[in-house]
């Protein structure tokens, strides 16, 4: 293992890993540990290289939120259930959406404001 410093000038650690002949990669137990790993990941495409992160659940984040909005219209019971399932797929997708429209209106430069502008100080 090599350690280096990235460009954010934060400390980088470096392993060199194998790839299967079915093209599967194994992630070191230190860095699936440290990331919060769980059963996806997410796969990036980026400046000639492969970024890989642990994809978290986005609907736990929602899950208090969609509750108190499914009993304030009056469900409860099974019907609670089966609506809160409904709503909790519905998430991931929307949220999605949402990056990739942000990503696309980020690339097309439309709204961008001059850097001098952001930190002027008021007077």
């Amino acid at each position: 293992m090599r350690q280096s410093t990235a460009r954010s000038g934060e400390p980088m650690e470096r392993k060199i890993i194998s790839v299967s002949v079915r093209r599967q990669l194994t992630i070191p137990q230190k860095y699936y540990d440290a990331l919060g790993f769980d059963n996806e990941a997410e796969c990036i495409l980026q400046d000639g290289g492969l970024f890989i992160r642990p994809v978290h659940s986005v609907g736990s984040e929602f899950s208090e939120q969609i509750l108190a909005d499914l009993i304030s219209q009056g469900y409860g019971g099974q019907d609670l259930l089966l609506k809160f399932k409904e709503y909790n797929r519905a998430v991931r997708p929307a949220v999605r959406k949402l990056i990739d429209e942000a990503d696309a209106y980020a690339k097309s430069g439309e709204g961008r404001v001059p850097l001098g502008e952001l930190f002027e100080t008021e007077e």
